[in-house]
């Protein structure tokens, strides 16, 4: 289930893999807390003078004790690898964000010449040279699709966009 999940948080095929690494999280936990107690009690018995165990039981209680062991250490790596799956859907959303606020950026600096332009010209003042000149109308468009391809090309010889 771990590496399913790990799948899901690195090719995106979950729409939600988060609550898939939590729940595998809380299982991890719950599994650790059952486990973590039996070691002590094995490493007890093993350990015990009690009639009630056999000398020869002394060879499956250290082997029930290793396998124990590699449990605990095999918990461990789960709850790692859990952990870095946080960590990785977070750095894909947070990489995801970072190219969606780029794009709105570049789109807000590209149209925030042409709103100043815009709103220059959208004054209402009669004693605009350009207002009574035949193709006025012509440069204002002509002067603001310059600005935002200057910009684009700008941002795409930066690498930007």
């Amino acid at each position: 289930e771990v590496e399913d999940v790990e799948e899901q948080v690195t090719g995106q095929k979950h729409a939600h893999p988060l609550q898939e690494v939590y729940r595998l999280r809380r299982e991890v936990i719950a599994l650790r807390r059952a486990v973590w107690p039996l070691r002590e009690v094995i490493a007890a018995l093993q350990h015990s003078d009690s009639a009630l165990i056999q000398p020869g039981t002394g060879v499956y209680l250290r082997d029930v004790y290793d396998h124990t062991i590699q449990i605990m250490d095999t918990i461990e790596g789960m709850r790692d690898i859990l952990s870095g799956l946080l960590d990785v859907h977070l750095s894909v959303l947070s990489n995801r964000m970072n190219e969606i606020i780029k794009v709105l950026t570049i789109f807000s600096t590209i149209f925030i010449p042409l709103t100043f332009l815009a709103g220059v010209y959208g004054m209402n003042f009669h004693y605009f040279p350009e207002i009574t000149w035949r193709y006025g109308y012509l440069l204002f468009w002509l002067i603001c699709a310059v600005i935002a391809g200057l910009m684009l090309y700008y941002f795409r010889r930066k690498r930007w966009l």
